[in-house]
């Protein structure tokens, strides 16, 4: 699994793969779809593409990277863009640092690089910062063993144990766009907290 490491070292030189410049495509049309509102947090928001959509859209949008260029970089693009949106350096498996709770938290790229005792620490984090009744929004790499490297994914199966507490809204392939490919099979899931 990757380490906090290769993620500050990862922004040296050239843009890494995940980091468009723009947000993701998949997430720009279920935005749309779930009409967003209210406030957000993106876990492991690199660079911010995805919290200032959301921004854009009137979200109270915040971000969370333990990567320190990149939380620079998202600062640099919300002031060069004139938007509102919050960005922190943290670590995504201590959500109470952050001190409050959000209507809807995302993940674009994290879940599926981080290693399986982490998941689990991961899915319990949620509870600090997700309101009952507040959507869990997550585009990730779908399971696939013939990838030569790269993060390893989940199966749809998978997820669905992972957040067994949760209420399933929607889970449908789609596509994790990258800058160095045509993308990569993923899974776009919406899952509620319920209690």
């Amino acid at each position: 699994m990757a380490t906090k490491e290769f993620f500050v070292t990862a922004y040296e030189g050239t843009p890494p793969p995940w980091d468009l410049g723009r947000p993701q495509r998949d997430l720009v049309q279920l935005f749309a779809e779930l009409n967003v509102s209210g406030s957000a947090v993106d876990l492991g928001c690199g660079t911010g593409e995805n919290v200032l959509e959301l921004a854009q859209r009137g979200v109270e949008a915040w971000g969370v990277d333990s990567t320190p260029y990149a939380i620079a970089e998202a600062e640099k693009k919300r002031d060069r863009r004139g938007l509102k949106a919050h960005f922190v350096c943290g670590d995504a498996l201590d959500l109470k640092a952050l001190g409050r709770p959000f209507d809807m938290v995302l993940d674009c790229g994290l879940f599926h690089v981080i290693a399986e005792e982490e998941r689990l620490r991961y899915v319990q984090e949620l509870s600090n910062v997700l309101l009952p009744g507040g959507r869990f929004v997550m585009l990730g790499f779908q399971t696939n063993t013939t990838r030569e490297r790269g993060p390893r994914g989940y199966s749809a199966e998978e997820l669905r144990t992972y957040l067994a507490s949760f209420r399933e809204e929607l889970l449908r392939p789609a596509t994790y766009e990258t800058n160095d490919s045509a993308g990569v099979p993923a899974w776009l899931s919406v899952f509620q907290r319920v209690a």
